[in-house]
């Protein structure tokens, strides 16, 4: 079996982050992203999502708190 391109592992690892934010996936879908998705892009895609959705909510209380 090939090992899959960086660029195909990356967009898998944010597909999978961003499922994993809602919370929704199934299994059978889980156990495929494992095989393709590399841990270090999981793990940096992990942590700029959580960084990106931190900021927005920052944004979003000081455009609340300043209407």
């Amino acid at each position: 079996m090939s090992k899959p391109s960086t660029a195909a592992s990356l967009w898998f690892s944010v597909k999978a982050v961003a499922w994993s934010f809602l919370g929704i996936r199934r299994n059978s879908e889980f156990q495929a992203d494992m095989t393709r998705i590399s841990p270090f892009h999981l793990i940096l895609v992990g942590l700029a999502g959580g960084l990106l959705f931190v900021l927005g909510l920052i944004a979003l209380v000081n455009w609340v708190v300043l209407k």
